[in-house]
């Protein structure tokens, strides 16, 4: 029976007994940003049945898409060496909310497996939590189970709960009995089931969770409004029983990756050999890829990103291993999506991102995979044992990109082991070196200053009226003197907005009598917002009673909040064009411009930019209300607002609401009205990080001050090429061509000889069967485009094996090597014939088989050095040097 058949089957069984099919939720849990991947079916139905959300049904059922592969459900490490591990799965699951309980839940998964599915109730075994007497009365009387067939086990096995708190119970497990027939008559102990069970004799198919209490943070249990029933049935497993395989791996949920996979590497799957476990974890991962890309994952070095990003590149690892250079999940993942995107149509929706960003992060893993690699092989040689520094640990996973778990799984496999506390010390003192850094940029000290040095008049709690208003008249809280002419206050009512949320500090002006302080910052102490600045005038000897005046800058401020709103405008614009899977990681919004960095691995091209830039400002000129009210985290959530992952939210948020175009939780000030803003410009779009993209942009003032100056660098560029600003292309163009010609002319002189070419080799070889042409020369070149002009045109002459010593501007000396494929067959790379060659001049290179490089140390032997080049062929063919 297919897996799809079992899945359908499966959901119309409970359609049937009166359950509502629900779509699978995604793996990303919108309503808890807490929990890394949605993990189990009930997910969804967290809040259902904690009576926090409503429900319109009271039985549901459905086929959830799983990831566990991160906290406290982890199946990362087992993957391809199990036969039943997998970071992504699909549950069946059907579900009580204060409806059924026990007895219907026992007999409709009895009725399912066995009537339904057809299994041979002989071969199934039953577990009930051990004080759970009622489960194991309800099996024996309703189903008719014997009683020597169940099994009572403790909280490891038998008790179940999602997450360290929350909802949770006892619960009874159907086991499968793989054994060989001659030992399916007996009946074992506790001792030997739980072997079993362990070993894989025995598999478990189905957990009926009977949800009766809500754990809270101190670890006590809470009755739940109403018991309730969770179950969940892997359908991998269920399909490896039923198309009677040994391994989940075998079944047709499996069988056309591993398949794509063989395609690929040229070689058939064997299940049975060493190479076997790659073929299973590529085929895994692939899936695991291909899912949480469309859910909006996006690959990146924090929470669920970085979870992604380590199944992205254990998958190259164990392609490396089977002899690959070039991207290879790729061509699984679109398998993926082939096989899956009828039940799951986000995949075909999303094939092109799918496609783009797998390929992308495997090209930018093997640029440094062999570096690290190699770094491991010195830190952890075969044939001995030990522990790998915490440090070395860290520098692989900085300099190569080697997240810790891939290092401590290959350290396992040659019997070392990693010091994963000094990996973490290394990376948090990184971390903290990079907060001093950011910190000293932006003039502040690290984290909220301390109260030490103040002069406290009362500890009344500091209102900030800055959302509202510009202007207050206000008390004082506290203040310190700082110096000739500096001074620091804590105001009362405080309309100043203190940098937050990637938008900078207000500045303005703090006035008493006689006296006035110019605000340049604003910065947190003691919880406090505290204004800082130089004072001129007379300070009174103490605060205590003062009425003063503070005043926000309006122009600055007004111009922030149109950068700020607009960011907001950006990001709906980014995700409508780009995809969902563009997320914020990072912003600056000033007064003078914005700067936007979000998850996305390609640049933006022209066609794109120009689309998100006209769709900014027809929604500025639209004139949208900017609507920001305090919600409920939950009911903002289910109202559609964005919540990040990592981000910390209190019970009440801000929600900063443009209707019908973005939602977003924000803590930052904004213009009333879109049209404020007046017009947005993208100044520049450029890549900062692997998968992380920037745009800076201005708006208002800013933007029109960048047009004007735009416009007059045209005016100045057309006067220097003489001609009017309306024909600047044209005349650009023309001028183009010319060059295009001139330098045509140059390489055509090059490639005759006319280009100072001294020839130093010119021979043709036979060594072992193999015929070379092999020619060394010295050039003169403007840059290495030179050089490797020279190789095209050598190779397009035919076979043969080339080196140039490039003499380039400023002295320099390099060497290049040129290979033609049909040489590189017969076992000649470049980069074995630029070492052989640079050797000899006190020289070290390398590159890819059909073109290398290397410098030289010793000028005076270049020319040994070429002649060197045939000894080298014959070296490296098994010849007589």
């Amino acid at each position: 029976m297919k897996a799809a058949e079992i899945r359908t089957r499966f959901l119309e069984f409970f359609r049937e007994r009166g359950h509502e099919v629900r779509p699978s939720s995604p793996l990303i849990p919108s309503e808890d940003p807490t929990l890394l991947f949605t993990n189990a079916g009930m997910v969804q139905f967290k809040g259902v049945f904690l009576g926090e959300e409503p429900s319109s049904y009271r039985r549901a059922v459905t086929s959830q898409k799983c990831v566990r592969a991160g906290g406290k459900h982890n199946d990362l490490e087992e993957v391809g060496q199990t036969a039943r591990h997998h970071t992504f799965f699909e549950m069946l699951g059907n579900f009580s909310f204060g409806d059924y309980f026990k007895e219907d839940a026992v007999q409709f998964a009895w009725d399912f497996l066995v009537e339904d599915l057809g299994i041979d109730p002989e071969r199934l075994w039953v577990t009930v939590h051990h004080t759970d007497d009622e489960a194991a009365e309800l099996w024996e009387r309703v189903v008719g189970v014997d009683p020597k067939r169940i099994y009572r086990l403790g909280d490891k096995d038998n008790f179940w709960q999602m997450a360290d708190t929350g909802p949770c119970g006892p619960c009874s497990e159907l086991h499968y009995d793989l054994r060989p027939e001659s030992e399916r008559g007996t009946y074992p102990s506790t001792e030997e089931f739980e072997r079993l069970a362990d070993s894989g004799g025995l598999i478990e198919l189905w957990n009926l969770v009977f949800m009766q209490f809500d754990r809270d943070a101190a670890g006590e249990l809470h009755p739940l409004p109403a018991p309730s029933i969770d179950t969940g049935a892997g359908l991998e497993r269920l399909a490896a029983v039923l198309q009677r395989e040994e391994t989940n791996f075998h079944t047709d949920l499996f069988r056309p990756l591993l398949e794509r996979v063989a395609e690929v590497v040229g070689r058939p799957y064997a299940a049975d050999e060493s190479e076997g476990l790659s073929y299973r974890v590529i085929a895994d991962h692939a899936r695991a890829v291909a899912f949480l890309l469309a859910d909006g994952v996006f690959p990146s070095n924090e929470g669920r990103g970085y979870v992604l990003r380590r199944i992205l590149r254990r998958a190259v690892r164990h392609a490396w291993l089977l002899g690959r250079r070039e991207p290879t999940l790729v061509h699984v993942v679109e398998r993926v999506v082939d096989t899956m995107s009828d039940v799951y149509p986000e995949l075909e929706r999303r094939r092109e991102h799918l496609v783009q960003t797998t390929r992308g992060e495997e090209e930018r893993f093997l640029t440094t995979i062999e570096g690290g690699l190699d770094r491991f092989d010195e830190i952890a040689p075969r044939g001995q044992a030990g522990e790998i520094p915490g440090e070395e640990a860290f520098r692989l996973y900085d300099t190569f990109g080697f997240p810790l778990d891939l290092t401590e799984l290959m350290a396992r496999e040659r019997g070392w082991t990693v010091d994963a506390e000094g990996f973490e010390a290394a990376l948090e003192a990184q971390r903290e070196r990079s907060r001093e850094d950011r910190a000293r940029a932006k003039g502040t000290g690290v984290g909220d200053e301390s109260l030490n040095d103040w002069e406290l008049i009362r500890a009344d709690e500091q209102i900030f009226v800055g959302y509202g208003q510009r202007e207050s008249v206000t008390a004082v809280l506290g203040s310190r003197r700082d110096g000739e002419g500096r001074l620091a206050l804590i105001l009362e009512s405080n309309p100043f907005y203190l940098e937050s949320g990637g938008q900078i500090s207000d500045r303005g002006r703090v006035e008493g009598e006689g006296w006035a302080l110019e605000v340049e910052g604003v910065r947190k102490v003691g919880g406090y917002s505290a204004v800082f600045g130089e004072v001129t005038g007379e300070l009174p000897a103490s605060f205590d009673g003062a009425q003063l005046q503070a005043t926000v800058d309006a122009s600055v401020r007004h111009d922030t909040e149109r950068n700020h709103t607009a960011t907001h405008l950006l990001h709906a614009a980014l995700r409508g064009n780009l995809g969902e899977h563009v997320v914020q990681r990072g912003s600056l919004v000033a007064p003078d411009r914005l700067r936007f960095d979000f998850a996305h691995t390609a640049p933006v091209d022209p066609e794109e930019r120009a689309r998100i830039e006209a769709e900014v400002n027809a929604a500025i000129w639209a004139d949208h209300p900017v609507v920001t009210r305090q919600l409920g985290f939950r009911e903002a959530v289910d109202a559609g607002a964005m919540a990040l992952f990592g981000e910390k939210y209190g019970d009440e948020v801000r929600v900063v609401d443009i209707p019908g175009v973005s939602m977003e939780l924000c803590g930052g000030t904004h213009v009333r009205h879109t049209g404020e803003i007046g017009l947005f410009r993208i100044v520049s779009e450029s890549g900062v990080a692997a998968g992380v993209r920037r745009i800076e942009a201005q708006t208002g003032p800013g933007a029109f001050a960048h047009l004007t100056a735009f416009e007059t660098r045209v005016e100045e560029a057309a006067r220097t090429l003489k001609t009017a600003p309306d024909n600047l292309v044209h005349r650009a163009e023309q001028l183009v061509a010319e060059r295009v010609g001139l330098e045509k002319m140059i390489s055509e002189m090059r490639a005759s000889g006319g280009g100072g070419e001294e020839v130093v080799v010119e021979e043709t070889i036979q060594v072992n069967g193999t015929k070379a042409r092999a020619r060394a020369v010295r050039i003169r070149a403007r840059n290495a485009d030179d050089a490797r002009e020279w190789g095209d045109a050598f190779l397009s002459e035919g076979s043969g094996v080339a080196v140039v010593a490039a003499e380039l501007p400023e002295e320099k000396l390099t060497l290049f090597s040129f290979v033609s494929d049909d040489l590189i067959q017969k076992g000649i790379r470049a980069d074995a014939v630029i070492r052989g060659v640079a050797a000899v001049a006190g020289g070290r290179g390398g590159g890819r088989p059909h073109l290398a490089q290397a410098g030289v140390s010793d000028r005076s032997r270049v020319g040994e050095a070429l002649e060197a080049l045939v000894p080298t062929i014959r070296e490296i063919l098994g010849g007589d040097a």
